[in-house]
Formats: structure tokens, C-alpha cells, sequence
């Protein structure tokens, strides 16, 4: 299984366009401490792709990807086959509408996140003839196909993990109903040939015990790194939330990502959906030092992994 990190960064990206914050000024003048925003691409067999999120920056995630480019002599062709959204905020579903020009893929969202397609008729640019919404299920294993009906080689489960609904739903009825699932969903992507499994949490509120056992002995975890310490945006000035409020975990504290998830056995530890206040983003910070120092990764754009 081939794993790449398209983007690394949260809502915005980093820069953030209108951010005059130290990170992103730095990041201005950079181009090493840049990232665009959070999309993950995997395959088993190097040749079709399958993303976790359409990210807004998704043209540029691709330009930059040789592996998603169309393949040589093809008129139209893309190896992307299919979309499976974890949520539906704008930084996990805006990438879709770069993907109208007419080639065939599918998209794979809870019920509750397809709603908010159906409800916004701007994705109609995607003909569902050529692109299909299928529904996922939690916990109920399922298989991705290409576009030619055959098998992709993986196996899919999304599990329910602490978050919250788009932002922009605050105080609107939900086009997916009320229930309490299916808004932030978590990915174990298992590749059937090797049995290898991946793990992919772009947002998460608090680290259970179920979560715990669910990820123990994992061969790579991509984890939500929003945010360096929970009052993060309101101490620099950039925010009136939390990350808690932003329904996303803290990477330090007692009850922060990087305590709740040590001890688990997992060989490799990346963060994602990194905001564009952490300060871990910053080579020789104390923060970027203490990530380091416990086991884990701030990926570049482009990073790949394979398994």
C-alpha cells in the first residue's frame, strides 16, 4: 500500500491568505513551511487512487502529485477512483468541484454528509451518472470499486470518533438529520493483499478507550493535529474558540493527543490538519522538538509512505 500526504494543513491552509500571524508570515517567505490543506491519497496497486477528502487545494495537491496525473497518451484520464469523505466541512468537500471535467469516480460519505451534497446544488457539476454517491455505514466493512465495476483491493471501516458538524451548520437544521454519528468519521483502510491497515483521523475531539484498542499496533496513524495546546487561537489573537469548540484535540496537555495516544505500539505517527497558529510547525520550536522527541511526524506536502 502507497500512502501520500497531498496536504498537511487545516482549514486555509498554510499560509493562510489574510494571516499576518508569526507562522504564517514565516511561511510567506518559506516555502518549506508551507502546506495546503488536508487530503490523503492511497493505492494498492500504484496504478488507481483512491483520496480521504477533497480538499480546496485539490488542482494544486494534483499538479504537484505525479502519481494522480493523467497517463501519457490519454486525452481525459485520471487515476483518482473514488472520494471517501470523513466530514463534510468545506476543507474536506470543496476539492470536489475540481473534479467536474467528466471523469468517472465515486464518492463515498455517510448518509449524513451525502445530505449536505444533495442539499448544496453546486455539486450537481458532478453527473451522478459518472460519478456515484455511495453511502457507508459505520463499522460495516466495505469495498471501494473502480470505475470498471472491478475490486480496488482495499477494505474500508469508518468508525465514529468524537467531533462536532460543520461549522457552517451552527444553529441550522442538519440536511442529514440530527443523529449523533456520522458527521466526523474515522478510516481504517486495510490493504487485502498484505492485510496491512492504515489509520486516518483528520478530526477528533478526545482519544477513548475504544479508540485506543481500535488503533494499538497500527503500521501508520495520520492524526488530527489542529491545534498545539486547546486555547491556541484565543492566546494569539486569531480566534474566539477552542480546539475543543472546533471539535479537535489538543497535540500536548495531560489529555492531549500525544499523551493519549503513547504506548499504542504504533510504528508510525503523523500529523495532519495542522492549523496554521501551531507552533509545531516551526523546525527547532520546543513544540516541533517535543513532537519529535515523542514519535511523531509533521508531514510535508508530498509526503508518501508506503506500507
Amino acid at each position: 500500500m502507497r500512502v501520500v500526504v497531498l496536504g498537511a494543513a487545516a482549514g486555509g491552509g498554510v499560509p493562510q491568505w489574510n494571516c499576518g500571524c508569526a507562522i504564517c508570515r514565516a511561511a510567506f517567505a518559506d516555502p518549506a513551511l508551507r502546506r495546503t490543506q488536508a487530503s490523503i491519497a492511497v493505492s494498492a496497486d500504484s496504478v488507481h487512487w483512491f483520496l480521504v477528502n477533497a480538499s480546496p487545494d485539490l488542482r494544486q495537491q494534483i499538479i504537484a502529485t505525479p502519481q494522480l496525473h493523467p497517463a501519457t497518451g490519454a486525452l481525459r484520464h485520471s487515476p483518482i477512483a473514488g472520494v471517501i469523505l470523513s466530514n463534510g466541512e468545506v476543507d474536506a468537500v470543496a476539492g470536489l468541484l475540481s473534479m467536474r471535467e467528466g471523469s468517472p469516480f465515486a464518492i463515498y460519505a455517510h448518509p449524513k454528509v451525502l445530505a449536505i451534497l444533495k442539499a448544496n446544488s453546486i455539486f450537481n457539476v458532478l453527473d451522478e451518472k459518472l460519478v456515484p454517491r455511495r453511502s457507508i455505514e459505520i463499522d460495516r466493512p466495505f469495498e471501494p470499486m473502480l470505475p470498471d465495476a472491478t475490486p480496488s483491493g482495499f477494505e474500508v471501516v469508518a468508525f465514529a470518533v468524537p467531533g462536532k458538524g460543520a461549522w457552517y451548520l451552527e444553529g441550522r437544521a442538519h440536511p442529514g438529520g440530527e443523529a449523533a454519528d456520522g458527521d466526523t468519521l474515522g478510516l481504517t483502510i486495510t490493504d487485502k493483499a498484505t492485510r496491512q491497515s492504515i489509520h486516518v483521523l483528520t478530526a477528533c475531539a478526545r482519544v477513548t478507550d475504544d479508540l485506543k484498542a481500535r488503533l494499538a499496533g497500527s503500521p501508520l496513524l495520520l492524526f488530527d493535529g489542529t491545534v498545539w495546546r486547546d486555547d491556541e487561537l484565543i492566546a494569539a489573537g486569531l480566534g474566539a474558540k477552542t480546539g475543543q469548540a472546533m471539535g479537535h484535540i489538543a497535540m500536548s496537555g495531560a489529555d492531549g493527543a500525544i499523551a493519549a495516544l503513547d504506548g499504542l505500539g504504533v510504528a508510525q505517527k503523523l500529523f495532519v490538519h495542522i492549523n496554521n497558529s501551531n507552533p509545531a510547525l516551526l523546525c527547532g520550536s520546543a513544540e516541533r522538538s517535543a513532537v519529535e522527541r515523542a514519535g511523531w511526524q509533521i508531514p510535508a506536502d508530498g509526503t508518501e509512505v508506503t506500507l
